[in-house]
């Protein structure tokens, strides 16, 4: 495979919630800037309407990152759709942060995306989280959705093109800019708190995390060829793969995804 396992400090269970907080709402306001929501609800409108189920249990979902924004669109031409977010670390700022929002919840206990039955019933979403699943665990995932005949869309906001020579070649110019981007990106990542400003631009721990995570994201990616290989590890069952690159409503691509359905 193309993909390597490396590390992202959000993985570790250690990683305190003070920052990994911060990190996810950095994302938040990225992937709001990219408009990451226009091309996610494009592909859900799809899955809703071709599966008819209403209620979405994004995994990994961290502070909540760009699905809450994603939802707002949804809601605009599909009345009645749910989200429920969930994570293996579950964030207690999210949680209350959107307890009694409309059509929006955190799920409070654990949810393991390699583990269905912690899952609550609906159609699964991976957004800018399936390259943190090593192959086992990825392919693994692929394959209780397809048993659990239940749609899911895995989303991640690059595709892993570049040859891995020239990515570490680039490493330092890329933690650069990606560190650069994260002091830029924090005035709009709201709410901030005044031990992120400190975290931020005092003793920069924030940003320098947010490059390496970054950087090693891009890496850990799975490529078109490394997709295909998981797929072709999985049993035949009545469900039907789809992947491609998102586009935005103007167009302009955005992000590569793949969707899993159960045949009519």
């Amino acid at each position: 495979m193309k993909r390597l396992q490396l590390f992202e400090f959000e993985d570790f269970s250690w990683f305190p919630d003070f920052v990994r907080s911060p990190m996810t709402r950095l994302l938040q306001a990225m992937n709001k800037l990219m408009g990451m929501d226009e091309a996610i609800a494009i592909l859900l409108n799809k899955v809703i309407e071709d599966s008819g189920i209403k209620t979405i249990v994004d995994l990994g979902s961290g502070s909540g990152g760009v699905m809450p924004l994603v939802l707002n669109q949804l809601q605009k031409t599909v009345e009645g759709t749910q989200l429920i977010l969930t994570d293996i670390h579950p964030s207690k700022e999210a949680i209350e942060k959107y307890k009694g929002a409309n059509g929006l919840s955190y799920h409070p206990e654990a949810v393991d995306a390699n583990n269905p039955d912690s899952m609550p019933s609906g159609i699964k979403t991976m957004i800018n989280s399936f390259h943190h699943m090593p192959p086992g665990v990825a392919g693994g995932i692929l394959s209780a959705a397809q048993k659990s005949q239940e749609p899911i869309l895995i989303f991640e906001m690059q595709e892993n093109k570049i040859p891995t020579i020239i990515w570490a070649l680039f490493l330092p110019l890329g933690l650069l800019i990606t560190f650069l981007l994260a002091l830029m990106l924090t005035p709009f990542s709201r709410p901030i708190t005044l031990r992120q400003i400190i975290l931020t631009y005092l003793i920069p721990i924030i940003p320098l995390v947010f490059a390496w995570d970054g950087q090693a994201s891009y890496a850990r990616m799975y490529s078109m060829d490394d997709i295909d290989e998981l797929l072709s590890r999985l049993e035949e069952a009545d469900y039907k793969w789809e992947k491609g690159v998102g586009q935005k409503a103007n167009g302009k691509k955005l992000g590569t995804y793949l969707i899993g359905l159960p045949n009519p």
